[in-house]
């Protein structure tokens, strides 16, 4: 999962004029903001209104006002916002970056929409995985967090195919997030959509991202109503689309307990977070594309 480090990102991005009110800031300090500001600028920024391709089996309009990085630009994001990655994902967000959501396409089969979600037991579950995945952040000296509850509880659309929960989470700062999760089925796996927002921005964010989700689209062919007898369905249902499918189907056959540190390696992917630390860097861009026109290649 990925934890809300959007919070520490409006503080790393307010550009020269934060940095000019912190005077007892370091040299070596300020050289970290600039080389963090310089690789930011770097990355291969799709600017809206722009039609881009997901996973090879979907699309998605990016609006105005918005943009998109691709699998590989996305990876050097979330390394720059300490999140880990899956290599498999993309991005897009407001010009504002005041919130910002990761796609990502898993071919896992049909998911069946026919399951029971129990949300106390699920709450439980994504608790002790992000225990596990803290193991991996002290490893790398960033800050820990904890789920603490739902901000919304999961719910499922059977017109839209679409499930959506949200997960509140605390770190070892005191900071407070919110993740939100879209997940769209489709006939041959499915598509997860997480936003990461403060919880100050999470209210319009939820809002601007289901507009933006308008414009996603399965292929021909692709889509959940195109399934096929004979093509491959998942070993999970929807719960399962929650706390992680192999969560699910070594719940099923007693494995759980054996498979759990395996399962934890995939599920520690999900989370995303925005650090104190990139606030203030992510300000700065902000900054950067308001008074300045971007390509596809970047601000210019």
């Amino acid at each position: 999962m990925r934890f809300p480090t959007i919070i520490a990102l409006a503080g790393l991005v307010l550009a020269p004029c934060a940095h000019a009110e912190q005077g007892n800031q370091s040299a070596s300090q300020e050289q970290q903001d600039k080389e963090f500001q310089t690789k930011l600028r770097a990355l291969h920024w799709v600017v809206g209104p722009s039609q881009v391709q997901v996973a090879g089996n979907s699309s998605l309009q990016v609006p105005a006002g918005y943009l998109f990085l691709d699998n590989t630009e996305t990876a050097k994001f979330e390394e720059l916002t300490q999140n880990l990655s899956s290599g498999k994902e993309v991005m897009v967000a407001p010009r504002s970056l005041k919130w910002m959501a990761y796609l990502d396409f898993s071919d896992e089969g049909m998911v069946k929409d026919d399951d029971k979600i129990d949300a106390d037991a699920i709450l439980s579950s994504l608790k002790s995985g992000t225990e596990e995945e803290n193991e991996e952040r002290r490893s790398r000296g960033w800050d820990t967090w904890s789920v603490t509850g739902w901000a919304m509880r999961p719910a499922y659309n059977s017109t839209t195919k679409r499930l959506e929960w949200a997960i509140l989470a605390t770190n070892s700062a005191g900071e407070q997030g919110i993740n939100f999760f879209t997940k769209i089925l489709g006939r041959r796996g499915v598509t997860s959509v997480q936003l990461v927002a403060s919880a100050a921005d999470e209210p319009a964010a939820v809002p601007q991202l289901d507009q933006v989700l308008t414009g996603y689209t399965f292929n021909s062919g692709e889509r959940y109503a195109d399934w096929r007898p004979g093509d491959k369905v998942a070993t999970y249902g929807l719960t399962g689309l929650i706390v992680g499918g192999a969560v699910a189907a070594a719940a099923k056959t007693g494995l759980l307990k054996g498979l759990w540190k395996f399962v934890v390696a995939g599920f520690v992917a999900a989370w995303k977070i925005i650090a104190a630390a990139v606030v203030a860097a992510l300000a700065w861009l902000r900054s950067v594309f308001s008074r300045k026109k971007t390509g596809p290649a970047g601000p210019v």
